[in-house]
Parts: C-alpha cells; sequence; structure tokens
C-alpha cells in the first residue's frame, strides 16, 4: 500500500504538470439524441452540441484534460473530441457495447463491456485492445486508483465488485456486495472504494489493503431511493451520491456513511461531477433533460440548465 501511494503522489504530479488551460467547459452525453451538450460553466449556457454517435453514455477526460472521450454503445466504439476546439477526432476500439470507463494516470482507458461480461483495457496511443478481462455478468460501473495500479469494475447481476491488478490484468478479489452494484469511486490516496448498489440501496466502502467492506449503509430515508454514482469531496470527508427515482442527491459522510443532507435536482438523477476545488456539483437527469448545478456549501441546486435527450453523464474541465 505504502509504495503504492507513493507512486501516486508522483503519477499525479507529472498528470498536473500538463494540464492544459481549462476551458471550463461541462460535458453532457445524452443517450437518446446520440449528441454531447457543451456548457460553459461560467455563463451556465449551452455553447454546441456535438453529433457523437449511437447511444452515448460513459464520458471522461484524458490526464491532460485536452481529449473527451464518450462511450457510443451502439457504435461499439469510443468517440474523441478536442475539448479547446470540440473537433470530433479518430474513434477507438472498445469492445461490444462500451458503457462506463475510467482513464488511468497511464492514459489507458478501462471500460465495461455490459454484454460480453468481460473489462477491456484500450491503449489510446496506439487504438488498440491491449487485455480483455472476464469478470462478471453485466459490468457496469468501472474506477481506477489515483496511483493507477487498481482498477474496479462492479458486475450488476453478479452483485459484485472486481478488483484487477493493473500491471498484470489480472482479477485478484472478487467482493460480493448489495444487489445490482452500480456506481464505484476512490478517494485521494486509493485506501478506501465506495460503491452503490441500486436494488438493495445501499453504499459501501471496501477497504483497498484487505478488499473486504467495512461498512455499509442503506438510503431507505430517501424515498424511491436507487443508489447510482458516486463523487468524492477533494478533502475526502463527503461523498455524494446520485439516487436515481430518488430524483436527489445524497450527501454523506465518507467515514461513517451517516446521511448529512439530501438535495432534490432533476427527475432520474444519474452521473454527477465535482468542480476541481469541490464548490458545485453537476448532476444529469435523465427524464428531466437536464444538468443541474448544486452549490456544495449551500448544499442546494441552483439551476437546471436544458440540455439533450436523456442525460446519461457528466464530466468537467476546469
Amino acid at each position: 500500500m505504502k509504495l503504492r501511494h507513493l507512486l501516486a503522489s508522483s503519477m499525479i504530479m507529472l498528470s498536473t504538470a500538463v494540464w492544459a488551460d481549462p476551458t471550463y467547459r461541462l460535458f453532457a452525453s445524452n443517450e437518446r439524441d446520440n449528441t454531447v451538450s457543451v456548457i460553459d460553466t461560467r455563463t451556465g449556457e449551452v455553447e454546441a452540441t456535438i453529433d457523437i454517435g449511437q447511444r452515448p453514455r460513459g464520458i471522461g477526460l484524458s490526464p491532460d484534460q485536452s481529449t473527451l472521450y464518450v462511450a457510443i454503445s451502439d457504435d461499439n466504439a469510443i468517440a474523441t473530441v478536442d475539448v479547446k476546439t470540440l473537433e470530433v477526432g479518430p474513434r477507438l476500439v472498445s469492445g461490444d457495447d462500451p458503457e462506463a470507463f475510467d482513464v488511468a494516470p497511464n492514459g489507458n482507458i478501462y471500460l465495461s463491456n455490459e454484454d460480453d461480461a468481460t473489462a477491456s483495457v484500450i491503449d489510446v496511443v496506439n487504438n488498440e485492445i491491449i487485455a480483455i478481462i472476464p469478470v462478471g455478468i453485466e459490468p457496469e460501473g468501472v474506477a481506477v486508483s489515483p496511483d493507477g495500479s487498481i482498477a474496479a469494475v462492479t458486475s450488476e447481476s453478479s452483485n459484485m465488485v472486481h478488483i484487477i491488478e493493473t500491471e498484470g490484468h489480472t482479477v485478484i478479489a472478487n467482493i460480493l456486495v448489495g444487489a445490482r452494484p452500480r456506481g464505484l469511486a476512490f478517494n485521494s490516496d486509493g485506501s478506501l472504494l465506495y460503491s452503490t448498489s441500486e436494488i438493495s440501496n445501499e453504499v459501501q466502502i471496501i477497504d483497498t489493503s484487505s478488499y473486504s467492506i467495512i461498512k455499509r449503509v442503506s438510503l431507505d430515508s430517501i424515498e424511491n431511493s436507487r443508489p447510482m454514482e458516486i463523487a468524492v469531496s477533494p478533502d475526502d470527508n463527503i461523498i455524494y451520491v446520485t439516487t436515481g427515482r430518488g430524483n436527489s442527491v445524497a450527501v454523506m459522510d465518507a467515514n461513517t456513511l451517516d446521511l448529512l443532507d439530501n438535495i432534490p435536482v432533476g427527475n432520474r438523477v444519474w452521473g454527477l461531477t465535482l468542480s476541481r476545488d469541490g464548490s458545485t456539483l453537476y448532476t444529469a437527469n435523465g427524464v428531466s433533460g437536464t444538468v443541474s448545478v448544486v452549490d456544495t456549501q449551500a448544499r442546494k441546486e441552483l439551476k437546471q440548465i436544458e440540455v439533450g435527450a436523456f442525460p446519461w453523464g457528466v464530466t468537467l474541465d476546469d
């Protein structure tokens, strides 16, 4: 663990040193109209809509923030977009039905292939799949640790979180969690992994030194809650969890999982992302067709921005 965290520090310093000037653009993938909405977060206005491909879902940025990646599930590819010019670039190979993904510090993409019960690893530089890793049935959420040494994948029908050692691309642990696990997020040093389970309505904390669940809490106090995605505050003290049909974001203590607040947002809230300083949270509200802007200090939704049909994920260049 200590070596892994030392590597984390050096790799993060390397990647932050080459960040381009931010565009302050928020990108939302719109699953049902095959577009990405581009929002200027300084004005709160949609400045562009990009035709991206069939059924865009997972969305994220390269380590240097210069390239946007979008999983276009029905095209079996990852679309690329220049963050500054908004020009659509070459597609990356992905295997069948790419859904969620995360980008490792070295630039490789780890993604879930829902139909194949596998996770794929894409070498972005050479545009090739360098590993196909069998996991559970219907893989969904993906997260790579800050140092890039492990990746985690949820499998919805197997009710597991799979831990993949990235050097050899092998599964080193299978952790049984609540029914229909969805989202994943690491804390800043990779010592803790948070996961959500939609049907059992739970949030879990996994200790990455033992690969065991050390805390699990139900969100039964939130009406219609179906926990989905997770974001961790920059100071590691708070986690934010979208509740799906609960139409809200749960604010939880990152150590105890105590529910601190519940912020109403749009309908069928799915993806979320935090600003770099943690002051602003953005959510993708599928049924509402909007992105919510949330003040995390006031714990209040400030506004909703209309985007495309059924927004699925959001990511921010700031």
